[in-house]
């Protein structure tokens, strides 16, 4: 199953459940994300503004034609660096069923090569404090904990 051909697409409006499904699927985004059926309209206009914003990209991997994975990429410019550009890479998910075959890997491999073809001159991500599985695993990509983050609920 795990040599089954990977492909990536742009998320489309009926991938929306599959994709929250993924997000609510581990101990935080349980308690964040809301999967009634149908989905609250809040998530189908988030889903309509990524896809309007040419700087945004929801890309959904696909194995046999079935959502293995989800990630946002957003492409911002700054002035900082020289006018760099920046991808920053969130919302990472791999359906249960298919963790642990280094799709996670493929999925930041096909990110990151995204980027490069887009100009950016660094990628960044922001991780949960509470996810040390996943801080080992961007170390294992290569990504440097040079910044510490902020965020205040409104």
């Amino acid at each position: 199953m795990m040599d089954e051909p990977l492909t990536f697409r742009p998320a489309c409006e009926a991938d929306l459940f599959g994709i929250v499904e993924m997000l609510a699927d581990d101990p935080l985004g349980e308690l964040r994300e809301d999967l009634r059926a149908p989905l609250p309209e809040a998530y189908r206009a988030a889903f309509c503004a990524i896809e309007s914003d040419p700087n945004q990209l929801l890309v959904v991997a696909e194995r046999n034609g079935a959502l293995v994975g989800t990630l946002q990429l957003s492409l911002l410019p700054g002035l900082a660096r020289q006018g760099a550009w920046r991808g920053q890479i969130e919302a990472v998910r791999i359906a249960r069923d298919h963790r642990g075959g280094k799709l996670g890997e493929a999925m930041f491999n096909w990110a990151i090569d995204e980027c490069r073809a887009r100009g950016c001159s660094l990628v960044q991500l922001t991780t949960d404090k509470a996810r040390p599985d996943a801080h080992r695993f961007y170390d294992r990509l290569g990504f440097e904990p040079t910044h510490v983050g902020y965020k205040l609920k409104l």
